[in-house]
């Protein structure tokens, strides 16, 4: 195995081989990956005290910023519910259904431009792309301070829909080409967490905030403050983050050779600015594609209820405004405690529908109380309600299965992008499950609520079932084309593992940068 060591330069015989590898079509193809002409045919070593060291650098410098972010984006998001109970829906004249027509706009806002997002993150740097997005929502979030009437909540809403479509996916994407496998579910779940963090600011922000008797309504400077945050973070994001591995700034060369090879096992590349309309056409024809979007649809259903309606249910409990805000900062701990003990149990036993099922359960069951309970009761209410937080260790548990499952740049981003078009689709159907004629009970929605989860649950497993057969499919390939049919996953140990030398004999490893699809790479193994 050849090797660079410090600052070491190859050999003049070795930079030759490693030239005449590269120019072979099978080893280099034209949409190859950005790190292929970079690290070429060689292999770096990577000893277990380097994986640490730049898996610590890469949380430093790309994970913190991954986090601050996504929190800010749940944060403008769910500002709206805590609007709703202090009084925005009076000054705006609100009536009907014309809330929950406000909350949908931005998942409709996301369907619409969904589709683009998916070529947009291929194509464009993503320092910009992401520093784009986040002024965009912020600014809209702002301007939904000043409105008066129901027309400019749509308006505004609309955008801060636009801009916020690609960010799960182009997080997702992010994740997945700068972590091994084994690392992807805490780091979603670190992202991803930020949901409980930020519902339980916002329920104490909005409950400060609401002891202010000034000429501004709480409402109002409630908005103001989570947009003005989002879009000074902006030209953060802009001067911080870096695009890509090879363009990294706090990675010297040797350093990121070395990453590019830890990530060789995943088999899934660390990106391409070429989109691919074959790709792109694989992606839509998979039942693999439909069954994730279809869990991404069922999960958001109820997201959406506990996001837009969890604040109006609780106060529907007997509870003033100030309460209501404060008794949701426990609904926000219960996501934090749910969603890393889901993620760690994944990644510790290397397997994540199991584990998706399970926090699904005690979902059903607080939707059958809150269904089923005397309004009187509200103790149990409460419980109720609060097991309703278990679902939110569902989206993390998805998004790290999936990235783990896809493979080929265009084909992860439409995936992707098609996902957050069913979690879109599903921020809109949830409140409209519920209208204001069926309060406080809203059985009717709570008993389509109950039906979804359990239809969520069905299709985990016939996802599971699904990946299976792909692996057995998996093996015949190996076989037909001269290589083993079982191959050792290195990218699921939990410690590094260098691409063994009897890897290299058998042909293996070769596959990880060419930008090969999953369906394409016969070396790629799925993950149940």
């Amino acid at each position: 195995m050849s090797t660079f060591k410090g600052d070491d330069a190859p050999s003049q015989q070795h930079a030759e081989d490693v030239e005449s590898q590269i120019a072979k079509p099978d080893l280099h193809p034209q949409n190859g990956d950005a790190v292929a002409q970079m690290i070429g045919a060689q292999h770096i070593e990577v000893t277990e005290e380097d994986n640490k060291r730049l898996r610590r650098k890469t949380d430093k410098h790309v994970l913190s910023i991954l986090v601050w972010v996504y929190f800010l984006q749940i944060l403008d998001k769910s500002v709206l519910g805590y609007g709703a109970v202090w009084g925005m829906r009076e000054d705006t004249n609100l009536s009907g259904n014309e809330y929950s027509m406000v909350s949908s706009m931005a998942p409709i806002a996301q369907l619409v431009w969904l589709p683009f997002s998916s070529w947009l993150m291929v194509k464009i740097p993503h320092r910009i792309f992401m520093a784009s997005l986040v002024f965009g929502w912020g600014a809209a979030q702002t301007c939904m301070a000043a409105c008066t009437t129901y027309q400019g909540l749509l308006a505004t809403r609309f955008l801060l829909g636009l801009f916020e479509a690609a960010c799960l996916p182009l997080f997702s994407v992010i994740t997945s080409q700068w972590y091994r496998r084994a690392e992807q579910p805490m780091r979603v779940a670190c992202w991803y967490g930020t949901n409980g963090l930020a519902n339980m600011f916002a329920a104490a922000l909005s409950f400060g905030l609401g002891q202010i008797n000034g000429s501004l309504a709480s409402w109002r400077i409630l908005f103001l403050f989570a947009g003005l945050i989002t879009v000074i973070t902006a030209p953060v994001v802009y001067w911080a983050l870096d695009n890509d591995i090879p363009s990294a700034r706090f990675l010297t060369e040797h350093e990121k050779l070395q990453t590019i090879e830890r990530l060789r096992a995943n088999q899934t590349g660390t990106g391409s600015r070429n989109f691919i309309w074959k790709q792109a056409f694989e992606a839509l024809i998979e039942p693999k594609t439909w069954l994730f979007i279809s869990m991404a649809l069922c999960l958001n259903v109820t997201a959406a209820v506990t996001n837009t309606f969890g604040p109006i249910i609780v106060g529907g409990f007997g509870f003033d405004k100030g309460v209501t805000s404060l008794l949701n900062i426990p609904f926000g701990a219960v996501q934090l405690l749910v969603i890393f003990p889901a993620s760690y149990l994944a990644h510790r036993y290397r397997v994540k529908s199991v584990f998706l099922i399970a926090v699904m359960l005690p979902v059903l069951a607080g939707a059958v109380m809150l269904h089923q309970l005397n309004r009187d009761h509200v103790a149990p209410l409460l419980a109720a309600y609060y097991m309703l937080a278990f679902l939110f260790g569902g989206n993390p548990l998805i998004v790290s299965w999936m990235i783990s499952n896809i493979a080929g740049t265009t084909k992860k981003s439409v995936i992707m992008s098609l996902y957050n078009i069913g979690v879109s689709a599903g921020n809109i159907i949830g409140p409209l499950l519920f209208s204001s004629k069926d309060a406080p009970y809203y059985k009717p929605g709570l008993t389509k609520t109950m039906g979804i989860t359990g239809a969520l649950i069905g299709v985990i497993l016939l996802q599971l079932v699904n990946l299976m057969f792909l692996n057995k499919m998996q093996e015949r390939k190996r076989v037909k084309n001269g290589k083993p049919a079982k191959i050792r996953d290195l990218s699921m140990e939990h410690h590094y593992v260098a691409n063994a030398q009897d890897n290299d004999e058998d042909g293996l490893g070769q596959n990880a940068f060419m930008d090969l699809t999953d369906s394409k790479n016969d070396e790629f193994v799925y993950v149940y």
